[in-house]
């Protein structure tokens, strides 16, 4: 299924400075790396732009087909279609789709009150996010054959929408928070029971990534105050994580990478080591960054049409999250701002493809990122 839309929609997404930037001056023996540079491209999500990304859940929140399941048949009664087997996720090609899809349209409404699919989205959203239809998707992940269903990245947009949710000071936030939150205290659980028992690091640049899933989760165990998730996961990425070194980021990436296994590593870490021992980590993990010489390649797409080959500008705008995260937490690291820019700046006209294949998860990839650019001092 194809949508033509999908090629105005994010061409005007970006509002940036007219980029100047001069020569960069960076002192490798100065270990904050500071540089010097004229007008940086500051990306700006504004309402007209948040009218067009708007259109993104809108056609995807109750597009059924086509749809990758993801499922394991145990019987012939298993064969029941996305909206019977999934009621409130299955829209948006797959469920973790649909979840993040949920999470763009409410981190939407909430930040431009005035947004023209405001009543359309809420709509949309509350004839699906119901108490009986949230019952049914826990079913789900209690049978037998599912319980890893969508472990750890379903898993991990999950647990984002629902600290969006939580965040959303409204009646209809209210609502739909508590509506939401016996199926997010089951995946909390499930992170709790699976991460003791998972020996090695998923260090891939797809869904199953684990720094990324414990990313997003540690974010929601800090605004929940959900300490056994929180502890769960700090030991978890500093066994994981604490004694690597010189991660190889001139190998990356992986032809079906939308993630960075190295940037990921730090995205975490970020996260839970205090200042002092984070950049001793860093010093030792990617040692470019410490010296201000990071030189990363912005990817490139040769199909996008392909749904797996499109993966490629997904990982351009994940890099500039983690890349901006880490300039917002640690202001030294601010000269990684520019690396970030590149990507944002290059990738985001590309996600105008006509096609499904990127169009039903990439404009998610692009909120969060601009999101992330905006808490850059």
């Amino acid at each position: 299924m194809k949508y033509g839309y999908y090629a105005l929609l994010l061409l005007g997404v970006i509002s940036c400075k007219e980029i100047g930037v001069s020569d960069q001056s960076i002192d490798k023996n100065n270990s904050q790396n500071e540089v010097v540079r004229d007008e940086i491209p500051t990306p700006q999500l504004h309402l007209e732009q948040a009218n067009r990304l708007a259109q993104l859940p809108l056609h995807c929140l109750e597009t059924e087909y086509p749809n990758k399941m993801g499922h394991v048949t145990a019987s012939p009664e298993d064969q029941k279609r996305p909206t019977v087997q999934h009621p409130v996720f299955y829209g948006c090609f797959d469920w973790h789709s649909a979840v993040h899809g949920y999470w763009s349209a409410i981190t939407l409404i909430k930040n431009f009150p005035e947004l023209d699919q405001r009543e359309e989205l809420l709509q949309k959203i509350q004839r699906n996010l119901t108490e009986e239809n949230i019952q049914v998707e826990i079913a789900y992940l209690n049978t037998k054959d599912n319980t890893s269903f969508e472990r750890t990245y379903g898993w991990a947009w999950l647990l984002k929408l629902q600290q969006e949710l939580d965040s959303w000071d409204s009646k209809e936030g209210e609502k739909l928070t508590q509506i939401l939150q016996p199926l997010s205290d089951v995946v909390a659980e499930r992170y709790v029971e699976y991460l003791p028992k998972l020996n090695y690091a998923i260090r891939v640049g797809e869904h199953s990534n684990t720094a990324f899933g414990m990313a997003f989760a540690y974010d929601y165990a800090v605004h929940a105050q959900n300490e056994a998730l929180k502890t769960t996961i700090e030991a978890k990425a500093k066994e994981f994580y604490l004694n690597d070194t010189g991660c190889p980021i001139s190998w990356e990436p992986s032809g079906y990478d939308f993630l960075s296994p190295c940037l990921e590593e730090i995205d975490i870490m970020r996260r839970i080591l205090p200042a002092a021992p984070f950049h001793s980590w860093v010093k030792d993990f990617l040692p470019e960054i410490e010296k201000g010489l990071l030189d990363i390649q912005i990817g490139k797409v040769s199909d996008r049409t392909d749904g797996k080959l499109v993966h490629i500008d997904g990982l351009n705008l994940s890099r500039a999250w983690v890349l901006y995260g880490l300039a917002a937490q640690h202001p030294q690291y601010s000269n990684l701002t520019e690396i970030a820019d590149a990507h944002m700046t290059n990738t985001l006209p590309h996600l105008v493809a006509d096609d499904y294949a990127g169009g039903h998860w990439l404009g998610t990839f692009a909120i969060y990122a601009l999101q992330n650019a905006e808490n850059v001092p």
